[in-house]
């Protein structure tokens, strides 16, 4: 696969000068089109509004989320002017209850999405929700920015955290162009089962499928020596100088994940990197 269609979502205006220039950045790199979603959001709930509330407060309420999507928009259109791909930008407007319909129709054809980390200073129950929308609803793969960073527009260095999941080998099908323009690519096992399936030769099937595509990955055993997976990965990518991770998501329900905590939750925390995720 390509990366023909790239999509992101902005909310506030201090995502313009990090999420929208590396999702442009992105998009300049795989000659794609960028689909840059202005969200208004109106986290009013009706359901708790006084007895006797009018209409006119919703409607006052939704025609101050219009407002701030239309200013988004000019913004993000304000800053895409002259670029060299097409793009697009659209003003829309949800309330809480609507937003993971219409992220997950509007993200339903991207081939990839770029999006901040969901958890973090400044960032609401939002963030969280338009991540899943398109992670789960929308079925297609997230790329997530850590907070700051200036991503390149080519991963030179990459690891693959592999625990012979479904939703691993999807996260891995969706990364497949940065890992075929990559130089080094890392596929991770930590703590794998013994009496797994690849019990014998860890990681073999996807580092051959790989090769087949023209990705020569070399393969890391690691052992569980700290409490959480994510810290064992985490430390790994730092010691390859890796740029990127690819990983499957929410291996675990949403709702465990968020009681018990889990690798993808903590991997979004803190998660120096990029990582790009398929559920």
């Amino acid at each position: 696969m390509e990366y023909k269609s790239v999509s992101t979502v902005i909310l506030e205006p201090d995502m313009l000068g990090h999420v929208l220039e590396n999702a442009a950045r992105i998009a300049r790199e795989h000659d794609a089109h960028l689909d840059v979603i202005c969200l208004g959001l109106d986290l009013t709930r009706p359901d708790v509004y006084y007895a006797g509330a009018s209409a006119m407060l919703l409607q006052d309420n939704l025609a101050q989320a219009r407002k701030h999507a239309e200013a988004l928009e000019a913004a993000a259109r304000g800053a895409l002017r002259g670029a060299d791909f097409t793009w697009s930008t659209d003003a829309v407007t949800a309330q809480t209850a609507t937003l993971t319909g219409l992220i997950a129709y509007r993200t339903r054809f991207s081939d990839l999405v770029v999006l901040p980390r969901p958890y973090g200073e400044n960032r609401g129950h939002e963030h969280e929700a338009v991540l899943e929308a398109a992670l789960f609803n929308g079925e297609v793969p997230v790329l997530v920015l850590p907070d700051g960073e200036e991503i390149p527009p080519r991963f030179e260095n990459v690891v693959v955290a592999w625990n012979d999941s479904s939703e691993a080998l999807r996260a891995c099908r969706a990364a497949l162009p940065l890992l075929k323009a990559a130089e080094r690519v890392c596929i991770t096992i930590i703590d794998p089962p013994v009496h797994g399936p690849e019990r014998s030769d860890p990681g073999g099937g996807l580092s051959q499928w790989l090769a087949r595509h023209g990705v020569r990955a070399e393969v890391s055993v690691l052992a569980r020596t700290l409490p959480r997976i994510s810290d064992v990965l985490n430390r790994h990518v730092a010691d390859k100088g890796a740029g990127l991770v690819v990983m499957g998501a929410y291996g675990h329900s949403r709702f465990r994940e968020a009681i018990m905590g889990g690798a993808t939750r903590h991997m979004l925390e803190v998660a120096d990197v990029p990582v790009l995720m398929r559920h």
